[in-house]
């Protein structure tokens, strides 16, 4: 493991009843970094964000968190230890208001803080009240963003942040993480939206049927190689 991993699994594998869907996955991320996780659907980037969160049990292999092991601790586990994580799936508490959404794991309950978080997406500081079933798909992910933004947790996962999302809020995402990163955060982003993690990555796991196919620094992995990961 490298001394400047903030996260770093090795040989992970899991999946879903008796089928791996990830099989042998490694990589790491640093403090102050993107590491952008893609590939076509279906070939298990989401199964590993899990995997790495907690959601799902690993059958193999090894999660570190700032040299801890954790691949036997659960998710509310690993939440407490600092990692955050934005779901593909059910990204908002769809019966909760923006509100309450965003304030659920605050003890103050007050919005306060997520002022600047408004200017960037004034739709959600004008929709607090509204239950966040009623959005948008893309606009339960800029919710989705929002609260994992602020809770500015030391690792932070994401699932198809830009899904959805319309091109002016993601610049004001790439924006978002690229002062995440400043702060010291370490981030892993699955993304299908190539000038999108072209924006904010700093390294490449590039994924299929569940194993790495390649992987690298941004700047040394051409965007034809990426594209054609991408492509069916």
């Amino acid at each position: 493991m490298s001394a400047l991993a903030r996260l770093d699994f090795d040989g992970v594998a899991g999946g879903y009843g008796d089928a791996d869907v990830v099989r042998g996955v490694s990589g790491a991320v640093a403090a102050g970094e993107t590491l952008c996780v893609v590939g076509r659907n279906g070939v298990g980037k989401s199964t590993l964000l899990k995997l790495l969160f907690g959601e799902l049990a690993c059958r193999a292999g090894s999660v570190r968190f700032e040299g801890r092991e954790v691949a036997a601790l659960d998710a509310s586990a690993r939440r407490a230890l600092g990692i955050g994580y934005c779901p593909q799936e059910r990204p908002v508490f769809d019966d909760l208001s923006v509100r309450d959404n965003l304030t659920l794991m605050r003890a103050d309950r007050s919005v306060d803080a997520f002022a600047p978080l408004f200017r960037r997406f004034p739709v959600l500081g004008r929709r607090l009240a509204q239950h966040a079933g009623t959005l948008s798909g893309g606009e339960k992910k800029m919710l989705s963003f929002a609260r994992g933004h602020a809770e500015a947790l030391p690792l932070w996962l994401l699932d198809e942040p830009s899904e959805g999302v319309q091109w002016e809020n993601v610049v004001q995402m790439a924006e978002l993480v690229d002062e995440a990163k400043a702060a010291g955060r370490a981030l892993v982003v699955v993304e299908q939206n190539l000038a999108f993690a072209e924006r904010i990555a700093d390294r490449y796991l590039v994924i299929d049927q569940g194993r790495v196919v390649l992987e690298g620094r941004a700047g040394t992995i051409d965007r034809e190689r990426l594209l054609a990961h991408l492509h069916v």
